[in-house]
């Protein structure tokens, strides 16, 4: 099994001219979810190299055992170090996508080209795609069929509540749970920053950082369900 892992190359955090980029947790616990399974992992981001880690992802009261990991593990680290560039690469060579969030993908993921029409060519393959708490924002411009590909389906993402407790309401270019709805997704949700991911046939997504583990595992289950039925 082949897995794309996109993250975002963007670092500033709307005109604050605060950092961001992606959250650590969101990459490092579904990667470990991926490699420990067996499964082949690349990563890619729109400028390739290293992408951008949130700094506050990174703060010594948000670690988890997962970052845990990755600041041991030399290789993890290097594969990070040098994603390769999101234009180089096709939905045909793998079996799905997994997007973690954090603020940056709101940027650059979401309204660049070449991600939406990624994400267009595995759903219309027939192949799953699972994003993550800010990720599941990039697919406001991603179609299916003529429509938003999530309308109809029922999705989650980060919350107007959550988006609202970290003071970035007025920063973000628009809100993940007031997209996601405009779309026509049903929103669904837990109560903020508890684990909780929703599948909808090929389309996975999850509510927050404590959300990644538990939606990369549904990812797999997925995954392991099709070939099953193969």
């Amino acid at each position: 099994m082949k897995i794309l892992m996109v993250l975002t190359s963007h670092d500033i955090l709307g005109s604050t001219g605060k950092k961001t980029g992606f959250w650590l947790e969101e990459f490092a616990a579904p990667y470990y979810v991926f490699t420990d399974a067996g499964v082949q992992v690349t990563v890619a981001s729109p400028k390739g190299g290293q992408p951008p880690i949130d700094p506050k992802s990174d703060d010594p009261n948000n670690q988890t055992p997962a970052q845990d990991r990755f600041k041991a593990d030399k290789q993890a680290q290097d594969v990070l170090a040098h994603t390769v560039r999101l234009a180089t690469v096709s939905a045909k060579d793998f079996d799905t996508v997994f997007y973690p969030g954090g603020h940056g993908p709101m940027w650059d993921l979401a309204e660049d080209p070449v991600s939406i029409k990624l994400l267009e060519d595995f759903y219309s393959s027939g192949k799953p795609i699972a994003l993550v708490c800010h990720a599941p924002g990039v697919l406001h411009h991603v179609m299916y069929k003529g429509e938003p590909l999530v309308k109809g389906k029922r999705v989650s993402g980060f919350t107007n509540s959550e988006e609202e407790a970290v003071g970035l309401t007025k920063v973000v270019p628009f809100l993940v749970e007031d997209e996601l709805k405009r779309l026509g997704g049903l929103y669904e949700k837990a109560p903020d920053w508890q684990s909780f991911t929703v599948t909808d046939g090929r389309l996975i997504t999850g509510q927050n950082p404590a959300s990644s583990e538990a939606t990369a595992k549904a990812l797999l289950s997925v995954m392991n369900a099709t070939k099953a039925a193969a």
